[in-house]
């Protein structure tokens, strides 16, 4: 108790806390557009649930992983070389969820680009199901990359796991309270779909790339997605605002042109 104190008495540890709110409440935009995404897919009924579960989960993993820190930061030390470029099991972890992000982008962009798709090297050359189970999987898989990404970063700016445990704690709820609006903003409009599909193979690029050692500044990647969505959120507003062409009375266009008669 004297310790936590003493933390909560200490203006860096604020400034520490508030920072990490803010990191994990970005990198937790990552996470609501790819859970909205496979959660719209589900039946109407079980999205809600869908979304609180794999959230909730995603909480329990995160702290878990907290409990574990000193061994996640050995995650950080090469295990082989390859052509002089060393790996070590974040690499690993970071290339595999990139890939992960690329490949399922990229089947959820040809099935909405072919809304009915034959058996393909996507489907296997099985008919595609999506599953309650299935969806939670794969939202944890996700959740994995991210939170060892994001405990690694949040060592290099404090040492106190307390900070770091409020930090994932608060991110995460903010996360629970937007997962319903988002999922149904981006379910009535078609085009956010393709537009989130775009940010997640940036996102899943952004991973392979820092698994292989070459660091990509976040705020360069955040900032192309904020402006595409400031240009989706102008375009959405220039379509309501353009009034639709009057619709012809039945038969009316069968009538042909109207004759003045003659003088």
């Amino acid at each position: 108790m004297d310790a936590l104190m003493t933390l909560a008495s200490d203006p860096a540890v604020w400034a520490a806390l508030g920072a990490l709110i803010a990191m994990e409440v970005v990198l937790g935009i990552d996470n609501l557009i790819f859970i909205s995404i496979l959660t719209n897919k589900l039946p109407e009924h079980q999205r809600s649930k869908g979304r609180k579960i794999g959230i909730g989960l995603a909480l329990i993993l995160r702290l878990a992983l907290l409990s574990t820190v000193a061994i996640i930061v050995k995650l950080t030390a090469p295990i082989f070389t390859v052509f002089g470029q060393p790996f070590s099991w974040r690499d690993i972890i970071l290339i595999a969820g990139g890939l992960f992000l690329v490949w399922k982008a990229t089947k959820e962009i040809h099935h909405k680009v072919d809304p009915a798709p034959g058996p393909d090297v996507f489907d296997g050359g099985r008919a595609a199901g999506v599953t309650f189970g299935g969806v939670i999987v794969q939202i944890l898989l996700l959740d994995l990359v991210f939170s060892i990404d994001s405990i690694i970063t949040a060592v290099g700016m404090t040492e106190h796991v307390p900070v770091m445990v409020i930090a994932v704690i608060v991110a995460v709820l903010t996360m629970l309270l937007a997962a319903d609006p988002l999922a149904k903003f981006i379910e009535k409009n078609p085009t956010i779909v393709m537009l989130a599909l775009g940010f997640l193979l940036m996102i899943g690029a952004m991973l392979i790339a820092e698994g292989f050692g070459v660091h990509v500044p976040k705020g360069y990647v955040y900032a192309a997605m904020a402006f595409s969505a400031l240009v989706e959120a102008l375009n959405m507003l220039s379509r309501r605002r353009t009034p639709s062409a009057p619709e012809a009375a039945p038969g009316e266009a069968d009538r042909g042109p109207i004759v003045p008669p003659r003088q």
